[in-house]
């Protein structure tokens, strides 16, 4: 692969890799990753099948960023005047982080509060030509699970 000058101590490949973020999804990290755990390591479009299909509440926004991961990739093989068949896609990363929390309070008897915890989520997916360097390494580690 042909690499780019190095600006600073970084060096850029060629790589394509479409990666996308929502962040302060009002959603528990738990749920996200049930659904996040379907569509880790599939072809893309199957994925989006998945998504567009499961009942589960979270599937909405997971879609929404696997969508947008894909036309990342489409859109840096362009610029890059590279071909890309979004056919090929596989998932390599998706996982769901923590984000803050909102602290909220329920009044309870006798003058006493209880904290409700409102969770949200960073949710994060990537994805990659099926016969990258990446999506390698990424389906070696789903074997090795």
């Amino acid at each position: 692969m042909a690499e780019r000058p190095a600006t600073g101590t970084e060096i850029y490949l060629e790589e394509i890799v479409g990666r996308a973020t929502a962040k302060y999804v009002r959603m528990s990290p738990m749920k996200v990753r049930r659904v996040i755990d379907i569509i880790r390591g599939l072809p893309a479009t199957d994925a989006q099948a998945i998504m567009r299909f499961d009942g589960h509440a979270a599937a909405e926004p997971v879609g929404k960023v696997l969508d947008s991961a894909i036309a990342n990739a489409s859109h840096l093989a362009h610029v890059r005047s590279q071909r890309l068949d979004t056919e090929d896609l596989i998932v390599i990363e998706a996982y769901a982080d923590e984000g803050p929390t909102l602290k909220r309070f329920r009044p309870r008897a006798q003058g006493r509060a209880y904290r409700i915890r409102k969770r949200t989520s960073h949710i994060t997916i990537a994805v990659s030509p099926a016969n990258s360097e990446a999506a390698l390494a990424g389906s070696s580690k789903r074997k090795a699970r």
